[in-house]
């Protein structure tokens, strides 16, 4: 680990001595900020084929997690799979970086399960940095980026503006590019809180972004611009904790990846370590009332983020309930717990009286205490599915400037983004991700659809087609597409998901192909139980349908058949388990993609249009323009008639053009 980690200082420090050129060459792609989103940005569009430049402030915070050092959970753990099978670099990263790995939701169906690590800070950051660092076609520049270079847009395309690079801060200079990617999470004219003090900035211990970008974005550009805030809590010293008062929760025995390229976790079963449980007392509830006249965050009117409310917000909201406080580790050898369901913005001398409440912290220490942000977010319906702005040819947003919540959520968008503006940059089209392919399409199409009010966060109950968008089939929903179509996965992956697409395939066509009535199921796998009211002949798919029946019991039976793929046979139980199911969701899809390809014309006068609208249909239509006639369906307010009417008129255009 040590020469490791030489090896990486060696490489940062030969990556600032080849920036000192860097004014001279034009980029295809800049991406502006390190974070989730932008260092998925970076990698997606090198790997397109785009010269790529990443600006940030610090290059030893890339990859840094600013909150809780975890990866994954519900609806987040299918973004990872989904991120690693378009060749991303965060399902990799958290395989190494993991110490506690586990699957929620198994109460439910494999569809919805969520797959969870706690993560080594320090480790993850390492290699994210190693990673981008070593990445072909990509330099990193550290700097802060004060406007960008705007000029005409070209005719013919969408858009009043077009990017052809960035101003450095402090008279740095001029970079230009043929695209820009902003991924400024909470640096876009953020501001920190704690207690009645407030100061610039977007993360504790970095400096305060250019506030001339926020100008730029909203003043030049003439963009809505919203606001929006989260916080952090107190990091706590292990050592001042007793676990003795909380209960112990342990990592699954058996590490399951997110990368679909690795067989197994950096971090041995053996050396996952453990989190624990504890819970809020009436003492906390009484340190938040008392001390909330000296809290100005939550004073406030700014939306925070729902699902990971402060402790003073869910202590106010729902007075008199006791609220889960989880310790989890923030490292291997780390000396620090983070206290998930903690986060507060107090004065410093209450979040410790607050800490003190709470059975097993009562003699517990602060090593930083907790804060909140509040920074500056662009409404997403100004966006295009691929993640342009509408009126500026070749500037992209990605993670929370489009008002979204969490590291997936981020890194997910950071990739479609560092696609599409390599693309472009490259003079090819950019794309879209649909809602029946991906979920990364449908927290896209949430955003560019609907906007936000709060801060977005990613669960499986927003997907349509949730049996279908597994987090076990996102290879082969997505890998091969990345290849063939795209062009941001590796023919190495490539040609492993076709093995294991070729693989299930066989082995689906195999069971289907093995009929036995129920009695003869019954005695080839041991008596296991398919009911006896069952007088019909099962193939084996349906017989895999049942929950005691496993493909290694069918394997034993039939070893020649099923023998050479006992690799997959987890793979095969979900596929047969889904089959009925996808195959009713096949003609819901079908229709949905069959919307999602008829274009709307980008110049098109909703309000001046000559057909049957309400008022309220065009006005919804005029502000947002949505770019495909399944996108207008989804939006509020449009009903069904409406979109029938759009239908006619378009097709009526179309075919009028090819008279």
């Amino acid at each position: 680990m040590l020469v490791r980690r030489l090896q990486f200082l060696k490489t940062l420090s030969t990556c600032s001595i080849e920036a000192s050129n860097i004014h001279t060459q034009h980029y295809d792609v800049i991406v502006v900020g390190g974070g989730h989103a932008g260092s998925e940005a970076v990698a997606a569009a090198s790997r397109i084929g785009a010269k790529t430049l990443l600006i940030t402030q610090k290059i030893q915070t890339i990859g840094a997690l600013s909150c809780n050092p975890s990866l994954g959970g519900v609806g987040k753990g299918h973004l990872v799979r989904e991120i690693d099978a378009l060749d991303g670099v965060m399902g990799r990263a958290g395989d190494w970086a993991g110490i506690h790995f586990s699957i929620l939701n198994r109460s439910k169906g494999p569809a919805v399960w969520g797959l969870r690590a706690q993560l080594d800070r320090q480790r993850y950051k390492d290699f994210m940095q190693s990673e981008l660092l070593s990445t072909p076609l990509v330099t990193i520049l550290e700097g802060s980026v004060q406007d960008l270079l705007l000029t005409e847009a070209d005719p013919g395309k969408p858009g009043k503006h077009k990017v052809y690079g960035i101003c450095l801060a402090n008279g740095g200079g001029e970079i230009h590019s043929s695209s820009v990617v902003l991924t400024t999470g909470t640096f876009l004219s953020g501001a920190l809180f704690m207690g009645q003090n407030t100061t610039p900035g977007g993360r504790m211990g970095d400096p305060p972004s250019c506030a001339g970008l926020s100008h730029n974005l909203k003043n030049v550009l003439g963009l809505k611009i919203g606001r929006l805030r989260t916080g952090t809590p107190p990091r706590i010293v292990k050592d001042s904790i007793d676990f003795s008062l909380t209960s112990v929760c342990l990592p699954d025995s058996s590490p399951t990846p997110f990368s679909f390229i690795n067989k197994h976790t950096h971090c041995t079963p053996k050396e996952q370590l453990p989190c624990f449980l504890t819970y809020t007392t009436p003492g906390v509830e009484k340190v938040v009332k008392e001390s909330s006249h000296l809290n100005s965050h939550i004073q406030q009117d700014i939306k925070g983020p729902r699902y990971c409310p402060s402790i003073e917000s869910k202590v106010l909201r729902f007075p008199g309930r006791q609220h889960q406080v989880w310790l989890e580790p923030e490292g291997l050898t780390s000396s620090l717990m983070y206290p998930q369901g903690l986060s507060m913005t107090m004065p410093l001398e209450m979040q410790l009286r607050l800490i003190r409440e709470i059975p097993g912290l009562q003699h517990a220490k602060i090593q930083t205490p907790g804060y909140g942000v509040q920074y500056d977010f662009v409404c997403p319906t100004q966006l295009f599915p691929w993640l342009q702005l509408k009126n500026t040819q070749g500037l992209f947003l990605a993670g929370q400037i489009n008002g979204t919540t969490g590291y997936e959520e981020a890194a997910a968008q950071g990739l479609w983004a560092g696609v599409n503006a390599g693309r472009t940059s490259l003079s090819m089209s950019p794309l879209s991700l649909s809602r029946t392919q991906s979920y990364i399409g449908v927290l896209i199409d949430d955003l560019v659809c609907h906007g936000v009010t709060e801060p977005y966060r990613m669960f499986t109950s927003r997907a349509e087609f949730r049996t279908s968008l597994r987090p076990d089939n996102a290879d082969l929903r997505l890998t091969i597409r990345g290849f063939e179509e795209i062009g941001c996965v590796s023919e190495q992956r490539y040609n492993k998901a076709l093995l294991v697409q070729a693989s299930l395939k066989q082995a689906l066509s195999t069971l289907q192909s093995i009929h036995l009535s129920a009695a003869r199921w019954r005695d080839k796998l041991g008596g296991v139980t398919i009911s006896k009211t069952k007088s019909s002949i099962l193939n084996g798919a349906e017989v895999l349908q049942y929950k005691d029946v496993t493909f290694q019991m069918l394997a034993s039976s039939f070893q020649e058949l099923f023998g050479p793929h006992l690799e997959i046979s987890e793979r095969l139980k979900v596929e047969a388990l889904y089959h009925p199911h996808c195959e009713k969701q096949r003609r819901e899809m079908e229709k949905m993609q069959t919307e999602e390809s008829l274009s709307l014309p980008n110049d098109i006068d909703y309000l001046a249009l000559p057909i049957s609208l309400s008022q309220e249909v065009r006005e919804i239509l005029d502000r947002v323009r949505p770019s495909t006639l399944g996108a207008a369906a989804r939006l509020p307010g449009i009903t069904p008639a409406a979109i029938v009417h759009l239908f006619n008129y378009v097709h009526r255009n179309k075919h009028r053009n090819h008279m």
